[in-house]
Formats: structure tokens, sequence, C-alpha cells
């Protein structure tokens, strides 16, 4: 997979050298606007400045559109110079290999003052032209869109689902399995998912439960009440997580992302190692149960906890899930069974290894979703052939008896027969019944 940063350009990088020396050719390559310009309207991912003054080589003074910080510089989508290097950029990517290619913080390419300068249509037609292009040079290469925003608008990146992505990251899914284990109640999980649909067989989802940022919380707005968001927030501050907020048109600001590793995010300081890797384990089970292509977080295959040093040293809150390790002192964790690390590792490497070899897991299989009760949900997946695999997820710190006619099988995990019609889960279990 690239990483195709289309929105914005580092401060440090070639280009805006270039820019800021007024050499020819850079005139237009990013956004200088006039201080004074009503950009109210415009949404805000950050609390920080929209704009940023730059000293040109002149000694003249421009204020540059700096959507995320003043180490990013939006590049000028209005200026054709712009796109065709960005379209040579894709290009390289692509003669170099790229299967799959990500476009990062793509909802904010186009700008028009006085409207909120996210999903602009003119953004759609730019992710339409990459899609058209690739599909020509480089059939096969996947567009997968990172736009951690509401469910509705998040999806809207397929487009007519052969024009757009091909994949879009499941921003709901992290924050909702989350409130699942903290409030120990699938119902808004279970309620959310039942609505999955694609626009056509050529797209899928891609799932993650953590990424190098944090758990974003806009894709939980219009899912979950607001109260119930901040409640959310709160609790996970207590229990030692940090929170970036962002600025609202009307003055307000909200928390837009929780910084936490998922590891401390589902569990309490207090929690036993045995507790923290069973909630982790089985929100991953969670995880790899979904339509869609899942993937999993270095920090969490190797069981990371909070790196509070690390945003001390560095001065950011997502540095506390960033935290960069010898190889032989992972190594040395990793290997020693009296640690947290090597739980999650083996535990998870096997739960992984076993979705691999069953097709019912396959992204473009059956699935669908239902609450045996407010703390038990329940998974199928099934082929085409007709072979069916039960997913049954305790996400409470209580024993659960469930009664479920006509289930009969063998649960992959724990390999035990499941012979009769009441199951019995243990605190935050899961079972993949085939």
């Amino acid at each position: 997979m690239f990483d195709f940063v289309c929105n914005h350009m580092s401060a440090k990088s070639e280009w805006f050298k270039n820019y800021l020396q007024q050499h020819p050719g850079f005139e237009d390559f990013f956004i200088a606007v006039d201080p004074q310009t009503d950009l109210s309207a415009v949404t805000r991912p950050r609390a920080l400045p929209l704009l940023t003054p730059f000293q040109m080589r002149d000694h003249s003074t421009r204020h540059l559109w700096t959507t995320f910080s003043d180490d990013q510089i939006d590049l000028n989508y209005r200026s054709p110079e712009v796109l065709l290097a960005m379209v040579d950029v894709l290009l390289c990517y692509l003669a170099k290999g790229a299967e799959y290619v990500r476009l990062d913080a793509v909802g904010f390419m186009w700008k028009e003052p006085g409207t909120s300068c996210i999903h602009l249509e003119k953004t759609h037609l730019i992710i339409k032209l990459l899609r058209s292009i690739i599909d020509n040079v480089a059939p096969g290469t996947v567009i997968i869109t990172e736009t951690n925003v509401p469910h509705k608008d998040n999806i809207a990146y397929f487009g007519a689902g052969d024009d757009e992505a091909h994949m879009v990251y499941q921003f709901s899914l992290p924050p909702l399995v989350l409130h699942a284990v903290q409030k120990q109640n699938v119902e808004a999980l279970c309620a959310w998912a039942q609505n999955l649909t694609l626009p056509s067989s050529n797209t899928t989802w891609f799932n993650f439960l953590a990424s190098h940022d944090g758990i974003g919380l806009n894709p939980l707005r219009g899912l979950l009440p607001e109260s119930e968001i901040l409640e959310l927030v709160e609790a996970l501050q207590q229990e030692g997580a940090l929170v970036n907020w962002k600025n609202n048109p009307d003055g307000t600001r909200s928390p837009y992302e929780i910084n936490v590793t998922y590891m401390d995010a589902l569990s309490r300081r207090e929690s036993s190692d045995e507790g923290r890797c069973a909630r982790f384990i089985l929100a991953h089970a969670i995880l790899l149960s979904f339509p869609g292509v899942p993937a999993i977080y270095i920090q969490s295959i190797l069981g990371s906890r909070n790196d509070y040093a690390g945003v001390e040293k560095l001065g950011y809150n997502r540095a506390i899930n960033r935290k960069k390790y010898h190889s032989k002192e992972i190594t040395r964790e990793l290997n020693d069974e009296a640690t947290l690390r090597h739980a999650v590792y083996h535990e998870l490497s096997r739960l992984i290894t076993l979705r691999r070899s069953h097709n019912e897991f396959h992204p473009d299989n059956n699935f669908t979703i239902d609450t045996i009760n407010s703390s038990v949900m329940r998974i199928q997946r099934s082929n085409a052939d007709g072979n069916c695999l039960t997913g049954l997820f305790n996400v409470s710190k209580n024993i659960q008896h469930v009664n479920i006619t006509n289930l009969h099988g063998r649960d992959l995990i724990s390999e035990v027969d499941i012979l009769g019609n009441e199951i019995t889960l243990r605190p935050w279990q899961v079972m993949w019944i085939k």
C-alpha cells in the first residue's frame, strides 16, 4: 500500500521551498488567502488557525491555507500545474508496484470560501479522475479513501460503485466497538451494522480498530447522542486517555479524537493482564468477523500500552500510540510467555490464522448481525455453498447463558463441540461456531 498524501504537502518539502523562494512554475501551488476573508463556514478538524503566515523571498507575508497544522500546507487544485504534478506522483507510485493507494485526508482537497470546504463536488470529480487513470494505467490497483467523518459522508466516497473508491475506511467501527465494550452493550453497534450496504460488488469496507492516529469521534456523530459521546470521552480521560479538540463554526469546540492505545481504551488502570487480553481479543474477533478487509495496527498486534513518555518527549497527543522499539527489546518481550505482549501476539495471530482458513469470512460473503441480549451479539457469515459460521460475542464482565436452537458444531477458537441449545459464554468470550 502506498500513502498518497493528496491534500497537503510538508512545509519542509522542495515544492514548498520553491514556492517560498518564488521560483517560476510554483506561484500557484499553494493557497494564499486574505486573512480578512470570512472563512467561518469552513469545517475545522483541528483547534488550530486555518491560515498560517509565511514570509516570501521578497519579504512579503502570505497567509496560506493549512487545514491540519502549520507544517502541512494545503495544495491548490485550482492550478492545473498542481493537478498534473500530483498525477505524476500517483503514476510514480503505480510504476513502483502500488497495489493499494490510500488517499489521505481526501475530503478536504477542494476549497471554496463560503462553504464547508469538505466533501465538495469537485473533490469527488478529482477522485473520479484518479480512479480513471488507475483503471487505465494499472487495472486491479485498489483506491482506499481516508475520510474520518460521519458514516453517511464516509460512504459517499464509493461514488456510484465503480467510479471512485474501491474501499473506504470503516471509521465508525473503532469507536462503536469501544463503546460496546465500555458500556457492555452491543445495541448501538448492531443497529448500525444492520444497515451496512455496498453500492456494488466491486466495493468493500476497509475495517480497523486502531491506527497511527487516535480513535475518531466524528464517525459516531449521528449514531450516538452527543451526551453519550461526551460520557465516553470523560470515562476514557479518567483512565488516562488524551483528547484532541476541533473548533466549530459557532465558536465552540468539540472532542474529535481520543488518543490512547486500543488496549488501554478497552480496560481500566487496575485491570488484570488476563482481563486486558480477553477484552482485546474480543474486540479484534469482532473486527475479523465483519464483512470487508480487516487491518490490524502494528501497536495492536504488539500489545502496546499508552506511551506517556513519548507524548512528553515529542509534545503531541498522538505519540501515545506511536512508540518505537528496538528489535531486540520487542523480540524478547514477545518471546516471554509471562508478558501481556506474548499473550496478545499469539492469541491474535491464532485468530488471524483461523479466519484465513475459513472461506465464510471472505469479504463478499453474506453477513447478518443481531442481538441475543443487550450484552451478547451474533454474527453469521455464509458462503455460496451454504456453509455458515456463527460468531457469538459476550461484551460483558458477566457469564452469559444463551439459548439458541439448531446451533450445533465446533467452536473453532476453544476447539469445543457445541451440542445443546444452551450455550455458556464466559466474560468477554468469543465463539466462532461451524
